[in-house]
This record gives C-alpha cells, sequence and structure tokens, in this order.
C-alpha cells in the first residue's frame, strides 16, 4: 500500500475531507498546515508567533516560516506509519522544500492525490455553506440545509456565511491557486508521483476510488 501521500487540488475540491478520511482508514495520521497553524497558536510557541505577526496583518505566512513547521511535524514519531500531507506544498518553492526534506529523512513520496473539481462545482460548494455561530455546525443550502431555511438545527441561531465562503472570495481564492499551486500539477506528474481523481462526484464514491488507488 502507498503510505506517504499528498493531496492536492483547488479549494472546495474535497481534498481535506478525502484525506480525512483515507487517515483513519489506514491510521496514519492527517497533516493539515491550518491544523499545524493552529496548535502552534495555540501554544503560543516560537514559530506560533512568527505565523501571528503575519495573519494579524492579512498577509500570508512566508514559505520559511511554514516549511519550519512542517519540517518540526515529520520529526515526529508517528511519521514513520505514514502521511497523508493536505495543504501543502503550496507552491513550487515549498515542492523542492519537501523532496529535499524527505529525501534528508530518508522518506519516499508515493503518489500525488490531484483530486479536480470546476469552477462552477467549487464556487457552488463554497458559497453554499452556512456556519452556526454558536455551535459551529456547518450546512450547505443544497447538499446539507438545517430543517428550517437560515435556522441552526441544534440551537436555533441564525446561520451566517463567513466572508471567506462568498463569491468574490472563493474567484479570488481559485486565482491564486491557478497561479501559485497549479504547478505542482506538473512538478509531480514529471517524477512519476501524479494521480488524477475527480472530485465532482459523490463525497463516498470519491473515497472508495482513492482507496482503491493506493490500497
Amino acid at each position: 500500500m502507498k503510505r506517504n501521500m499528498i493531496f492536492i487540488g483547488p479549494p472546495g475540491a474535497g481534498k481535506g475531507s478525502q484525506a480525512k478520511t483515507l487517515a483513519k482508514e489506514f491510521d496514519i495520521p492527517h497533516i493539515s498546515t491550518g491544523d499545524m497553524f493552529r496548535m502552534h497558536l495555540k501554544n503560543e510557541t516560537k514559530l506560533g508567533l512568527m505565523a501571528k505577526e503575519y495573519t494579524d496583518l492579512g498577509l500570508l505566512v512566508p514559505d520559511t516560516v511554514t516549511n519550519q513547521i512542517v519540517r518540526d511535524r515529520f520529526l515526529e514519531e508517528d511519521i514513520k506509519k505514514g502521511f497523508i500531507l493536505d495543504g501543502y506544498p503550496r507552491n513550487l518553492f515549498q515542492a523542492e522544500y519537501l523532496t529535499n526534506l524527505l529525501k534528508e529523512l530518508n522518506l519516499n513520496l508515493d503518489i500525488v492525490i490531484n483530486i479536480n473539481a470546476s469552477d462552477n462545482e467549487i464556487i457552488e460548494r463554497i458559497t453554499g455553506r452556512r456556519i452556526c455561530p454558536v455551535c459551529g455546525s456547518i450546512y450547505h443550502i443544497k447538499n446539507n440545509p438545517p430543517k428550517n431555511p437560515g435556522i441552526c438545527d441544534n440551537d436555533g441561531a441564525k446561520l451566517i456565511q463567513r466572508k471567506d465562503d462568498m463569491k468574490e472570495t472563493v474567484i479570488k481564492r481559485l486565482a491564486v491557486y491557478k497561479q501559485e499551486t497549479e504547478p505542482l500539477i506538473e512538478y509531480y506528474k514529471n517524477k512519476g508521483l501524479l494521480i488524477n481523481v475527480d472530485g465532482n462526484g459523490q463525497i463516498d464514491d470519491i473515497s472508495k476510488e482513492i482507496i482503491s488507488i493506493v490500497a
């Protein structure tokens, strides 16, 4: 089985959900840069405080800080079981860093799963999200609507749409992805590691396809 994996794809393609499913299926760590940033911020580590300086200004965390956070995670013992990277690398500089890091740690990268989804599908998925500001429950106006429109099933709070989920923001995120992250497709294709998966279908069907590929 291929145990050392990267999941890439545009925002909203479902790579995070699929990464969590496979991590549970094969009992290997799911490494999300978002989760790592939150952990470092919560614990007020040196790297977390460095990252906070940029996020507080609405700026992207520099690659050098992100790379160091990933490096620290890869020094932990559970990595020996395998890993699924989600949200990293985001650009070619990070990809080169990861290639050298894995070589240094004597680890192989087995496969890169590229989950594709059309822009229209992504925009519909993300802009349809609604969040409960009280309990944090996530709904979708089409795929997972609340019993009463705009109202949380759990506590009756009025659901909100996050700024990140608004159409203008989604379009900007897609443009950034195409400029910075799409080149990774060619990078890993040239290494013979890339497998494309259609992310436009049902979540369970996509999970079954990816499991059959990596098993």
